[in-house]
């Protein structure tokens, strides 16, 4: 039977090795704030309540997580001054005064920490009051040791407090523990401060445990996993989490189908959602809420951002995208730019060096070519010449342009808005449009041309005369 679960995210502290203005749980890894990582984790566990125990820019923190997470269980404890990680858990005893049942610590940074390596820990604690986390290190640097006696795990000890053979054992504290919640604050209220650092210490719940009788289990993971569990304390840390954060989502999605040319090369955001078949060449980059459907093949160095990509689309190299929405069989690109607002119908194409904004282009509609196109209705199999620009901003206001259906748009036009463009009219190329163009009619506004026989030869004759 699956006990009541509690999470408490430990957050307070300043991370002043990150040598940042911003808090460091506010950091990103994926497209996402670390505090957001643990949070997220607490859900897929079920927990029924999670305490987020903060100090350092806890309203923006706390913001962060609400507007992340607007309908999870979350309270907040205030860590007003850091004594140690003992203190802080020892923080949110009011927020979980009636709670009965398993408590799971984690750490605001710790993002790649898996739904899976915390059910392991489950698997091998079985029923124990306190289970612990650890992990195996080449170089365990900083980290407490896990001491043993007969096998048995009697104590962490911090690094900066070990002996010289503790220094030497390479199963280090993860930071992670599964506690039964009747046991935790009381044991925790019992500990002392007599220490390098002097601070209240959360790894001597091990050995309070151990003194008052009551079953410690551990489980120890190594390699990549061990890797996953480690934190974030600098900006090189900061990296490497998004390099393996980065490594899980391109495993993650090949796996489902996925082709990617140069995984290394690619770019995920952990919200980003993939079909089948997609195919992403080197260099791309996928942020925000970005969908793609089965057959769409992203080109190499194209960004999309938040963008919606129908199935069989080609996105072509180079391309920006943000906030658009391309429906299925659209061509875009090279170096496009659909910024907020776009929306191409099935089949359209816009091409090489166009920009579009708050635009719908109908199906089988093109702009191929060196063209703006703002707030703007373009109806199907519409054709825009290129160089086209939508006037749509007079200083003050913005305008629409609308135009029809089949209607075709001559190269270096300028449509002045708002003004309206009928169904099957044709405008000649280098017209300057100001008033709307009725269906089926054409529009030029051009100065007629005029050819000057000889001019030529005549003004090469007075340049020669005038250097004379």
């Amino acid at each position: 039977m699956i006990r009541d679960r509690a999470v408490v995210v430990l957050a307070a502290g300043k991370g002043t090795r990150m040598r940042s203005a911003r808090s460091k749980v506010l950091h990103e890894v994926a497209g996402q704030a670390l505090i957001h990582y643990p949070v997220s984790l607490a859900l897929s566990l079920g927990a029924s309540r999670i305490v987020l125990v903060l100090g350092h820019q806890r309203a923006e923190v706390e913001a962060s997580v609400r507007a992340a997470f607007p309908d999870a269980p979350v309270e907040v404890a205030v860590q007003a001054e850091q004594l140690g990680t003992a203190h802080a858990v020892l923080c949110a005893r009011a927020a979980l005064a009636d709670f009965e049942g398993d408590v799971y610590l984690l750490s605001g940074d710790v993002p790649t920490l898996a739904l899976r390596t915390v059910a392991a820990l489950d698997a091998a604690a079985g029923d124990a009051p306190v289970a612990v986390l650890g992990m195996r290190l080449d170089e365990p640097a900083a980290y407490g040791r896990f001491v043993r006696a007969d096998g048995a795990l009697s104590q962490i000890v911090e690094a900066r407090d070990c002996t010289p053979d503790q220094l030497a054992i390479d199963e280090v504290n993860a930071g992670i523990y599964r506690v039964d919640a009747r046991f935790l604050f009381d044991a925790l209220a019992g500990v002392g401060r007599d220490n390098a650092q002097g601070e209240f210490y959360l790894t001597d719940l091990v050995a309070a445990a151990r003194a008052a009788g009551v079953a410690v289990a551990d489980l120890v993971v190594s390699g990549d996993e061990a890797a996953s569990l480690t934190g974030v304390n600098d900006r090189a840390d900061l990296a490497a989490a998004e390099a393996r954060a980065q490594q899980a989502l391109r495993q993650q999605w090949m796996a489902a189908g996925v082709t990617m040319v140069d995984p290394a090369s690619v770019w995920l955001d952990h919200r980003v959602q993939l079909a089948s078949d997609v195919t992403l060449e080197p260099d791309v980059t996928l942020q925000g809420q970005t969908t793609i459907a089965s057959g769409a093949h992203i080109e190499r160095g194209a960004r999309l951002t938040d963008s919606v990509i129908g199935a069989d689309v080609r996105i072509r190299g180079g391309s920006y995208l943000e906030g658009a929405v391309v429906e299925a069989g659209c061509v875009v690109g090279p170096y496009a730019r659909l910024r907020e607002g776009s929306v191409l119908r099935e089949g359209a194409k816009v091409g090489n060096f166009v920009e579009t904004k708050k635009t719908e282009l109908g199906a089988g509609a093109k702009a191929s070519h060196l063209s703006y196109i703002g707030d703007a209705a373009v109806g199907a199999g519409a054709n825009i010449g290129a160089g086209t620009i939508t006037c749509n901003y007079d200083g003050v206001r913005k305008f629409r342009t609308e135009i029809g259906a089949g209607a075709f748009i001559g190269s270096d036009t300028q449509l002045v808005a708002p003004v309206r463009v009928g169904e099957g009219a044709f405008v000649g190329a280098g017209s300057t449009v100001t008033g709307d163009v009725p269906a089926g009619a054409l529009a030029l506004s051009r100065t007629p041309q005029r050819n000057i026989d000889g001019w030529v030869a005549r003004k090469q004759a007075r340049d020669a005369k005038k250097e004379a």
